[in-house]
């Protein structure tokens, strides 16, 4: 009788491999192109919207193009005069420093009153930290017309509110006090309407960064005696460096380019008191009908934007591979 060789004796048996798995396929080319399909309308609209009419602007600078031209058609290409007409004209640069110094003073206090916000935010409970963020969306959420309309209303000579309180505070020199017939006083309300609009978006931001920055940096600190300014100078502001720069950014092209409010209210004035370079443009083209001068007042306005964009996220970069 034949019996089974005991288990060590046994030759071993093969373990079964497993099936190795398909090899993929080369996509085909729906594939391949879908990405791009997918985002192709987009890119068509922004083309269209912006680029297209940002050529033709620069296109017209370079020509001569007056009503004349508007109507029957027809142009005469005139290469770099229109702009050596404008950059030699006083007025222009005149226009140039008060657009300088509207940005720098409506940035400033955006930056500073949003920093302040921000910190006010973090620092505040549930429901009063909701309730503040709640009054912030509505501000930004405020069409600027409607918000420049209300502050006409505010400022009203006879029937504003503003005024009513000056008179009722003692200050009888404010009863039926004329705002916008002094350019000092309409640029100041100016300031405060596109402040008080560009606030609620520098503030969120802000806020969000706020709450990305680690509770034991600000331990470590407070352990090691700093105050609240030396807290936000050696931990916040180095963190949110980056933030700061973009934020900054940001509200440079919305000061820069904001045009609705001042044409809305003064249309420039008082004595050109509040002409800035959107609005000198505006001006020129519709006002006195050049469109060929106004378009290069326009491109050079996109110029010294850029230039400034350019310089501010250069030192940015700059600063964070300094920091790495």
């Amino acid at each position: 009788m034949l019996t089974a060789p005991p288990a060590a004796e046994r030759p071993p048996t093969a373990t079964p491999q497993p099936a190795a798995p398909p090899r993929p396929g080369r996509p085909g080319v729906l594939a391949r192109l879908w990405p791009y399909l997918l985002i192709a309308p987009t890119l068509v609209g922004t083309a269209f919207l912006l680029l297209y009419p940002l050529a033709r602007n620069i296109l017209m600078s370079f020509q001569h193009f007056r009503m004349a031209e508007l109507i029957r058609g027809g142009t005469t290409f005139v290469g770099l005069d229109n702009y050596s007409r404008i950059l030699g004209d006083a007025e222009f640069w005149s226009v140039v420093r008060r657009t300088v110094w509207w940005t720098a003073l409506n940035v400033g206090l955006i930056m500073l009153i949003g920093t302040l916000v921000a910190l006010l935010l973090n620092a505040l409970g549930r429901r009063m930290r909701l309730a503040v963020m709640s009054a912030l969306v509505l501000t930004w959420a405020t069409p600027v017309i409607a918000a420049t309309t209300v502050f006409q209303w505010l400022f009203q000579s006879r029937f504003g509110v503003v005024n009513w309180s000056l008179d009722q505070l003692g200050f009888h020199s404010f009863r039926d006090y004329t705002w916008f017939a002094h350019g000092d006083s309409t640029f100041a309300i100016l300031v405060a309407l596109v402040v008080w609009q560009s606030v609620p978006f520098a503030a969120l931001t802000l806020y969000g960064g706020l709450t990305t920055i680690p509770a034991e940096l600000y331990e470590s600190a407070r352990i090691d005696g700093a105050g609240a300014w030396q807290i936000f100078r050696l931990v916040t502001f180095p963190v949110l460096r980056p933030l700061f720069a973009l934020v900054t950014s940001l509200e440079v092209i919305w000061c820069f380019k904001c045009f609705a409010q001042i044409w809305v209210i003064s249309q420039g004035g008082p004595d050109s008191a509040t002409t800035t370079l959107p609005v000198y443009a505006f001006q020129i083209a519709q006002s006195l009908h050049k469109y060929d001068v106004g378009s290069a007042v326009s491109t050079l306005t996109v110029l010294i934007l850029a230039g400034a964009l350019v310089f501010n996220l250069r030192r940015m970069f700059r600063q964070e591979g300094e920091a790495l």
